[in-house]
């Protein structure tokens, strides 16, 4: 009995949220619905190499774009707007801006 009563408190105290809004937005772009974010636009949005490859008009580079810098308007746009490459995921616009925060919190003093 102790002990429960010794608990309450801690459980009165706990956050609501199982876990942070910073972590959903790392859980979101790192593991979305499909294929992760992070794939194509690098472990901080910085972009990255997708493919190289040579047709008959010599070598081929297919990049994802760095979202860094990115507002998050925009973003919001990018991710419901058609892509010939992307694809289209069916993120919410709070789920969006999980993603955004996530990586200007990570990007922080680093542009």
């Amino acid at each position: 009995m102790k002990r429960l009563l010794l608990l309450i408190p801690l459980l009165l105290g706990a956050d609501e949220d199982f876990i942070s809004h910073y972590e959903y937005g790392e859980m979101l772009y790192n593991n979305p619905r499909g294929v992760s974010c992070s794939q194509c636009h690098g472990k901080s949005g910085e972009g990255t190499t997708i493919v190289e490859f040579r047709d008959i008009h010599g070598k081929q580079v297919i990049k994802g774009s760095d979202i860094r810098q990115k507002d998050l308007s925009s973003m919001i746009d990018s991710v419901n707007r058609y892509h010939e490459i992307m694809p289209r995921y069916y993120l919410t616009d709070e789920e969006v801006k999980a993603i955004y925060d996530y990586l200007q919190k990570k990007n922080k003093g680093s542009l």
